[in-house]
Formats: C-alpha cells, structure tokens, sequence
C-alpha cells in the first residue's frame, strides 16, 4: 500500500518538490483523508499533502504554496471557513481555488467567500471534475 504524504506535529519534515504542484487537504477523519489523498495523487498530475488539522493547516500553508485547497468544514481547533478567513486575511490563499465539503454547510457563507462546495457524501468523480475544472 502507498504511503500517504501526512503532516503531524511530530513529523514536520514532509514538503513537496519545488517544480511539483501540491494539493493541500484538510481533513480530520484519516480514512476519508487518505482516501482523497489517494485519489488526488493517482488521478491527476498533482502531489497531494494530508493534514488533520486547522493548526497544521496554518503551519503547512506558511511553508507551501499549494495550487489548490481542499478543506472539511467540521475540524478541530476551528472549521473550515474560520480556517479560510484566517489565511485569506493573511494573503495565503490568494489565487488559490478552494473546495470545502462537508455533510452541512452554512450555504450564505460560502456563497459569500465564493468558495465551491461539495455535499458529503460525494462521488470521488465529483471531486477529480471539480479539481480539474479548477485547475485548467
């Protein structure tokens, strides 16, 4: 089995190559993240990076530039749109495509920050359109 590319607090050392193009995904159940993990890496031309968290989410996006970031709604520390209005106020997200999913989103403030949304559960198809749709 593939190992999956994860970045925990013990183990900070992970960081993609400079020419490669990275996937960031923000997921706290590690079945559904290494599923997507998964996915992501075998089915498109991009690098994927798994963390759990909103902190290694912060510390992650200081240290990489991904082309795309793919966020659950519900993690801990704070959710996904508090995530986003934290790294968009510091500039981390600018020009980068955002995905947040999730089984219940609060429609109005996604629409607000023009994020696109995917309903849990989704078919993985949805998601590779999605991505691809974002990155061409």
């Amino acid at each position: 089995m593939q190992q999956i590319p994860t970045l925990s607090h013990n183990n900070q050392s992970f960081a993609p190559e400079t020419d490669e193009k990275c996937i960031l995904v923000v997921e706290d159940d590690d079945s559904i993240g290494a599923l997507l993990v998964e996915a992501l890496t075998q089915e498109t031309p991009y690098k994927a990076l798994l963390v759990t968290d909103a902190i290694q989410a912060m510390e992650t996006i200081g240290k990489i530039k991904p082309c795309l970031f793919i966020t659950d709604y519900r993690l801990p520390f704070m959710d996904g749109i508090e995530l986003y209005d934290r790294l968009k106020a510091e500039h981390a997200l600018d020009h980068t495509p955002v995905i947040i999913m999730s089984a219940h989103l609060p429609e109005e403030e996604v629409k607000k920050r023009q994020m696109v949304s995917l309903h849990k559960p989704f078919e993985l198809d949805d998601l590779l359109n999605t991505v691809e749709r974002l990155l061409k």
